[in-house]
């Protein structure tokens, strides 16, 4: 009794999102090959998804990570493929939520990578609307599961 959101991870679903195209412009930005912005995307989404685990919980972030997150269980799932890329999206809880995370998690990218600290944050500013989509199609998709759930796997720290 499997479904998609279980069978694939987030990290899958946000690169499905992404899609081909939108990958070898990610490569073409960062001066990368296929597999290097594979990488870079993969581990920045972990890392986002990881820094969305621990603000929830944290106790002076977890009640408006809760707020967001039931804003986006609730909300119409977006189409595929339709997710702003190039900039923040800047509607709604969780994309603020998502802003606010966005930095760190890029810190601890280029850190543990070596990649250059703008590079990575400008890949993590492009992919925060990609998964602030694949949240909401998969919180939508799931009524009534948890943060922990929707996102797959176990906390990355």
């Amino acid at each position: 009794m499997s479904d998609t959101a279980r069978e694939s991870s987030f990290e899958d679903d946000v690169l499905q999102e992404l899609g081909d195209d939108r990958l070898q412009e990610i490569s073409g930005l960062f001066g990368t090959d296929a597999p290097g912005a594979l990488q870079l995307v993969r581990s920045s989404v972990a890392e986002l998804s990881g820094e969305l685990r621990s603000a929830a919980a944290e106790p002076v972030s977890a009640d408006e990570v809760r707020a967001a997150f039931a804003e986006v269980s609730t909300a119409e799932p977006p189409l595929r493929g339709v997710a702003t890329f190039g900039g923040l999206a800047s509607d709604g809880l969780m994309a603020g939520v998502l802003g606010k995370l966005a930095r760190p998690a890029a810190d601890a990218v280029a850190k543990r990578t070596g990649l250059p600290a703008p590079t990575v944050h400008r890949a993590v500013d492009l992919l925060v609307p990609v998964v602030l989509a694949v949240l909401t199609r998969r919180a939508t998709a799931k009524r009534g599961a948890g943060l922990g759930d929707i996102l797959g796997g176990g906390a990355r720290r």
